[in-house]
Formats: C-alpha cells, sequence, structure tokens
C-alpha cells in the first residue's frame, strides 16, 4: 500500500492505518527501536508508542514521507525509554524535585543568542546533508540518526564495511572542517 493510501487511512479514523502502517514500516521501526534499546520487548513497546502517536498526529497533520515521520517518532520514543531505563539504574535523587521546585525561580538557561546559534547549526546541517550524494547521506543519517551498526549499514547498502567506514570518516571531515569554517566551537 502506498503511503498516501495508508494517511488517508489515518485521516479516515479507520484502524487498518495501524496494520498498514505495521505491513509496511513495522521491521523498519523495530529496528530503529532496538538499536538504541538493545531489548526486544522495550523495542515492541516503542513501535506501538509510536503508532498511538501517529495515529493521534494523523489528523491534523499529512506526513510526507511517512516513513521519516514514524522513524522520527520512533526514535525519540526509544531515547525517552532508554533516559528512563538508565535512570532507573541509580539510586534515588532529590535532584530532579528540587530543580523541579525551583524551575519558576531560574530563568532558562539558554540565551536568544544561543538559541540563534542552534538555529544556524540546524540549517547548516541540513544544507551539508542535502549537499552530500544521497548513498553518503543515506550512510551518515543511518548512522548517527537511526544509530544502525556500521555492518547493518553495509549490508543495506550491498557496500563492504570499510567503504561505510571511510564514508563515514570522510564526512564527519567535511562536517568538522565546514564547522570550523562557519566559526562553530568543537
Amino acid at each position: 500500500m502506498e503511503d498516501n493510501q495508508i494517511v488517508d487511512l489515518y485521516w479516515a479514523r479507520c484502524e487498518d492505518a495501524i496494520d498498514e502502517t505495521d505491513k509496511k514500516y513495522g521491521n523498519f521501526c523495530r529496528r530503529i527501536a532496538f538499536n538504541i534499546l538493545y531489548n526486544e520487548g522495550d523495542s515492541r513497546e516503542c513501535v506501538n508508542d509510536t503508532y498511538l502517536k501517529a495515529w493521534q498526529s494523523i489528523p491534523p497533520h499529512r506526513p510526507d514521507p511517512l516513513s521519516a515521520f514514524l522513524g522520527k517518532i520512533t526514535r525519540n520514543t526509544a531515547l525517552n525509554r532508554y533516559k528512563y531505563n538508565r535512570a532507573q539504574l541509580r539510586a534515588p535523587s532529590q535532584m530532579p524535585l528540587a530543580l523541579e521546585e525551583l524551575r519558576e525561580c531560574i530563568p532558562d538557561p539558554r540565551t536568544t543568542e544561543q538559541i540563534i546559534e542552534d538555529m544556524a547549526l540546524a540549517k547548516l546541517l541540513n544544507d551539508f546533508l542535502a549537499s552530500l550524494p544521497e548513498q553518503t547521506r543515506v550512510i551518515f543519517l543511518q548512522r548517527y540518526w537511526y544509530l544502525c551498526t556500521v555492518q547493518q549499514i553495509a549490508a543495506d547498502q550491498g557496500v563492504s564495511v570499510s567503504k561505510v567506514k571511510m564514508t563515514l570518516l570522510r564526512t564527519r571531515e567535511k562536517l568538522r572542517q565546514l564547522l570550523e569554517k562557519e566559526g562553530f566551537a568543537l
């Protein structure tokens, strides 16, 4: 089924939207979650949460492409689960409670200059990614956005592990040079 047909099912509030989403993107979402969590149960739960969030977001949004929309939701959900799981490993702390109590008294630590710099950095990164050849961009995003292993990327792209490693090394170097040229502190 095509993405626009799946989105139309969400808009019609048809429960088949979830089934069709799972058929087309279930493995994709599970892989993203597993690459972050390394736990099958938590990964399945994150994917289910992804479907729920998609159900709640469509409508009013009409995502295009659907794969990126679902991938981003899955990634953010898995990262939140990862942080939650890591927090459970630490001894209970009063710090979160104390910071919450002081929230109204403490100004936002980010200044307007920092927010503007963050926006400029985001634009620079988007432009950098757009300038890359498609395969290089896909390799870079699979590694640093979807957190895939080098071996997974090589298998997906049909290239050797050494080619993936070299592509990542060269792309990181180009990015580092660009950031230095544009005045971003590393």
